[in-house]
């Protein structure tokens, strides 16, 4: 007996495809900002911590240097800069190299 194979066309839509209306609303989410945390150490004096200060950090002025450069001695460490990754890095590597003591880059 020979098997019987049978095709059924399959039926074909005359009407388009309607693809889902995309949504027109953005969201906008801000890239986050870093902290450059300065920590105390036994070996920096007070005036190489403000002159670094002043000299990495943009728009740092000498009492605000001062400022920080006290709490870190007090507190065992201040915040003193807030902002983008790529300018806290520098900024982190620029302190670093001058000899301070940073806490890791975190994320504000």
């Amino acid at each position: 007996m020979t098997p019987v194979i049978s095709v059924v066309p399959q039926a074909v839509s005359s009407s388009p495809t309607v693809a889902p209306e995309r949504s027109r609303q953005v969201t906008r989410k801000p890239y986050p900002n870093y902290k450059i945390i300065v920590l105390n150490d036994d070996f920096n004096t007070f005036q190489h911590v403000a002159e670094c200060l002043m000299k990495y950090v943009p728009g740092m002025s000498s009492a605000r240097a001062w400022e920080l450069t006290y709490q870190i001695h007090n507190d065992g460490q201040a915040i003193v800069w807030v902002g983008p990754m790529e300018q806290a890095e520098l900024y982190h590597s620029q302190l670093s190299r001058a000899g301070l003591t940073m806490a890791p880059l975190e994320q504000a």
